[in-house]
């Protein structure tokens, strides 16, 4: 199956729909336990998300392939190649694995600093120590591609996608991507469960975006198709993602989005694109 399990709750109280807060010990184990059930075989995760990769060591994940990225590097750091492998092996640690599928950058942009070289050189040393399979990054957006693309070769990015955000394939980068042969994981299928919201409950703050969640809730209504399938679908039938993000808070949130997916039945879609940078990205909603 080609969705992945993004962990960030399992360490944090995270998503504008979650009303649950951190997923537990117990409901993680359970979670991870239907994802092999269901041929999910990788977990995405990151340093900075609070407890989650101990959580998952503490549960039992080396049976998957972990994607895990590596906070903004200090500026302080003299030694950023020790830095970096330290970083790294203390997360294997916590995960109690032997090596990682992949690492990425959660800055990017450090990679356009005046230690741009010196923190790829660093990624590419834990490639040749054997630490993880592939290096590379987690954008907000495609702008930020064309000039990390210019200082080296990657492996793996991960980016935004979704109904609304479909600036992946609109920009023509999807394709160039795959060009050079590198693997996609993308995230915000539910733009946080903005989607996935009932209409009356979407916060006032985005009634900036009103003609868009009434185009959606029309249309989900009109073909008689859940939020999530429609969702999940959308991004599933672009064949060049390699991976499909997806957190969830309980497992019975994982159950519907793989009923979901099985399910298979949406063939068209609304256009509810988006070149609004205010929505796109969730770091700016806290000033709306």
């Amino acid at each position: 199956m080609r969705l992945a399990l993004g962990t960030v709750q399992f360490g944090l109280p995270y998503g504008i729909a979650n009303s649950r807060g951190q997923v537990s010990v117990d409901d993680a184990r359970d979670i991870i336990k239907r994802c092999r059930g269901a041929g999910i075989d990788t977990i995405d995760t990151a340093i900075a998300y609070g407890d989650s990769e101990l959580c998952l060591g503490q549960v039992g994940v080396e049976d998957f392939n972990i994607v895990t990225k590596i906070p903004h590097i200090p500026d302080s750091i003299i030694d950023i190649e020790e830095w970096v492998i330290s970083q790294v092996t203390h997360s294997i640690q916590r995960l109690n694995v032997k090596s990682l599928y992949a690492v990425m950058l959660h800055s990017p942009d450090q990679l356009l600093s005046g230690n741009g070289i010196k923190i790829l050189n660093a990624l590419y040393n834990l490639r040749e120590r054997g630490l993880t399979k592939k290096i590379g990054f987690s954008c907000y957006s495609v702008d930020e591609l064309e000039g990390l693309f210019e200082l080296g070769s990657v492996d793996i990015i991960q980016i935004p996608f979704n109904l609304v955000d479909r600036r992946l394939i609109d920009s023509g980068w999807l394709k160039k991507l795959k060009e050079k042969e590198i693997e996609v994981h993308t995230r915000s299928s539910f733009m946080q469960g903005l989607l996935l919201m009932p209409r009356k409950e979407i916060p006032k703050k985005f009634e900036k975006w009103d003609d868009i969640w009434d185009k959606w809730h029309d249309w989900l209504e009109n073909n008689s198709v859940s939020s999530i399938e429609a969702c999940l679908s959308y991004c599933l039938s672009v064949t060049q993602i390699d991976r499909v993000v997806i957190g969830v808070d309980t497992p019975s949130q994982l159950d519907q989005i793989i009923s979901a997916v099985n399910r298979g039945g949406v063939h068209s879609y609304p256009n509810l694109r988006s070149s609004d940078i205010d929505l796109l990205n969730p770091t700016n909603w806290n000033t709306l």
